[in-house]
């Protein structure tokens, strides 16, 4: 063998071993899949997160990060999730992100549960006392203490399990404690305080997680995109979104049934079905009762002489009916009172004003249907003649031209007056000169 061909082999060996290195050192590093759960804890939340668990399994991530900015939501996908972060061999990492977000209520209750916990400077923990809206429009604590006693046994089951502060997981119950990155650091809440997801993956490598050891310091972040379904689920499904979409679909049923033929009534099915799927099917209809009856002593108001009293009580009953609507009760949802108060003024407002609107559509589709004939208000108007009527010809009325007979000759130009209209012609008079 020549010194050339054995100069071509060691560079050939040389490049293999380097790719060989290359390649090695990037599947060390691996990749670690972010999912952003960022606003309420919907019905689409644990479906995203088993997506994101089984597309993390799919390319051997090296771990599952969640993104927590969340005022909370709903307890039964809460548990779910937190299931799924038990069972998965993937580090699932729970991490409030960015500066000034907050995990509040059931986002708590994940970042406890998760296998890693970290939060960024200047985020807030906890708030997660149990509360309900109260017939008064405020929110008071859920003082069953069956089911405020599950969750604490819940959460303090978490800590422990992951070597956190029990204590401080049992106030966030009890006493709405809240923690900011470094109190939450300093009493052993969460491990790791970090300003961005990449500062993150450099502190936690190496830490030994699920049988395992993490090695992150090098490794790829990947966005997890939910399929397309999950995305449109997950947007039905805030429940605001939901809410206002149930009372839009219930609106335009009553408006289309009221004024058939003007496609509101295709408009408030669809909408019905989309504002069903996003609550679950989980819907008051003691509230949609209510909304009804106060739509149809609106619609008595047309008919009768009450002078506005059933007009009232039917925007009484829609207003009613809206504040029990609120998707806010718990255990379903589990958020802080001021979150619940918010949702409760973005359902409240719109449909009063969506209340206002029906009021004063039927009125005016009533005030045309029961209006007088323009027949019975010709008689006596003045027109102009635009031929010579001898006797008849064509007169110009309201910007119209109208086949006229006159009584007598009249000349064009000359003013008349208009005694009667039938046939689809006036009976006119000459006017005074």
């Amino acid at each position: 063998m020549n010194s050339r061909v054995r100069v071509m082999l060691s560079r050939i060996l040389e490049i293999v071993l380097l790719l060989a290195l290359v390649l090695g050192q990037a599947q060390a590093a691996g990749t670690v899949l972010t999912v952003d759960m960022k606003g309420t804890i919907t019905p689409a939340s644990d479906d995203i997160v088993l997506a994101a668990l089984e597309r993390a399994e799919a390319v051997d991530a090296r771990a599952l990060m969640l993104l927590l900015d969340t005022p909370g939501g709903g307890l039964a996908e809460t548990t779910e999730i937190l299931r799924l972060i038990d069972e998965s061999d993937i580090p699932v990492i729970g991490y409030v992100h960015p500066e000034g977000a907050v995990a509040w209520s059931a986002g708590t209750i994940i970042l406890i549960g998760s296998d890693i916990a970290a939060m960024a400077p200047h985020t807030i923990i906890g708030s997660a006392q149990p509360v309900q809206f109260s017939p008064t429009g405020s929110t008071v604590p859920v003082n069953d203490s069956k089911t405020t006693n599950a969750i604490v046994a819940m959460i303090e089951e978490k800590a422990r399990k992951h070597g956190r502060n029990t204590t401080a997981a049992r106030e966030f119950v009890l006493s709405n404690l809240n923690l900011n990155a470094d109190e939450a650091m300093k009493y052993r809440v969460v491990e790791h305080i970090a300003p961005t997801p990449e500062e993150l993956l450099a502190q936690i490598n190496g830490t030994s997680i699920k049988d395992a050891t993490l090695i992150t310091k090098d490794a790829k972040l990947e966005a997890f995109e939910p399929p397309l379904n999950l995305q449109f689920l997950k947007m039905l499904s805030d429940p605001t979104i939901a809410g206002l979409l149930m009372l839009i679909g219930l609106y335009s049923l009553i408006f289309g049934f009221s004024s058939p033929g003007m496609g509101a009534e295709v408009f408030g099915l669809i909408a019905l079905a989309m504002g069903l799927i996003g609550l679950g099917f989980n819907v008051n209809i003691g509230a949609i009762f209510l909304i009804l009856l106060g739509l149809g002593l609106i619609l008595a108001e047309l008919h009768s002489h009450t002078f506005g009293i059933l007009a009232v009580a039917g925007l009484v009953c829609v207003i009613a009916g809206s504040i029990l609507f609120v998707p806010t009760s718990f255990p379903e949802w589990y958020v802080p009172g001021s979150y619940q108060r918010s949702m409760a003024l973005a359902l409240i407002l719109p449909s009063l004003i969506l209340g206002l609107f029906m009021a004063f559509a039927i009125y005016k589709v009533a005030q045309a249907r029961f209006a007088p004939m323009v027949i019975d208000v010709f008689e006596g108007e003045e027109a102009v003649a635009i031929d010579r009527l001898d006797p008849k010809g064509y007169v110009l009325f309201q910007g119209e031209y109208w086949l006229a007979e006159a009584e007598g000759t009249v000349e064009k130009g000359e003013k008349v007056i208009i005694m009667a209209r039938g046939g689809g012609q006036l009976k006119v008079r000459a006017g005074p000169k």
